[in-house]
């Protein structure tokens, strides 16, 4: 990737991730569409996600080992009866044809949602809440991965994620979203 390609915010504290990508802007259309999977178990949808998603990240998927979701936390995981992101994850794996591997990370504390809360907040909510399923840590030594997640926000939830990969020993990890929320910046001339 280029230089150019940075955000500000990555220029001024760049995270450890390699890059991050999403199909969509979280506008009032894609909230719509990301609501409806996330809260409304909608499947409908996922070929094309899936595709979209394929080409906003087709770099990092072209170099990657293998796709992974982010992990619910088995207590969610049993309210809800799915994961979105790992249903966006196989999409994108089958799109491209690489290996999906659902049980790289396991989330083991439950947390409160992260909606609602500041950037600041996030990545507390999310520190130390990612480790690596001692079943997929020789999987991922020197591997590239491209982790799946269903929107990014700040970002928190993403660098703890790829930070418990590449203590893993993951030679990259990748992020790519469905959508991603966008601010609007002042610029002050």
């Amino acid at each position: 990737m280029e230089e150019a390609a940075l955000c500000g915010a990555c220029l001024a504290d760049a995270p450890v991730f390699a890059t991050a990508r999403a199909a969509l802007a979280y506008d009032d259309h894609a909230r719509k569409l990301v609501l409806d999977l996330k809260r409304g178990g909608r499947r409908d949808g996922l070929k094309a996600f899936g595709g979209w998603m394929a080409r906003a990240g087709a770099e990092a998927l072209a170099e990657a080992d293998f796709v992974a979701p982010t992990p619910l936390h088995w207590t969610r995981l049993l309210e809800r009866r799915f994961n979105q992101s790992a249903w966006l994850a196989q999409a994108v794996a089958r799109e491209v044809g690489k290996p999906l591997v659902v049980d790289a990370l396991v989330r083991r504390r439950r947390r409160k949602s992260q909606g609602g809360l500041t950037a600041s907040q996030r990545r507390r909510n999310v520190e130390g809440v990612f480790r690596i399923a001692p079943w997929s840590a020789a999987r991922l030594a020197g591997r590239i991965v491209v982790l799946v997640d269903d929107v990014f926000t700040t970002g928190a939830t993403a660098e703890a994620c790829a930070k418990a990969l590449l203590r893993a020993k993951a030679a990259k990890v990748h992020v790519l979203t469905l959508a991603r929320v966008v601010r609007p910046v002042d610029v002050v001339i």
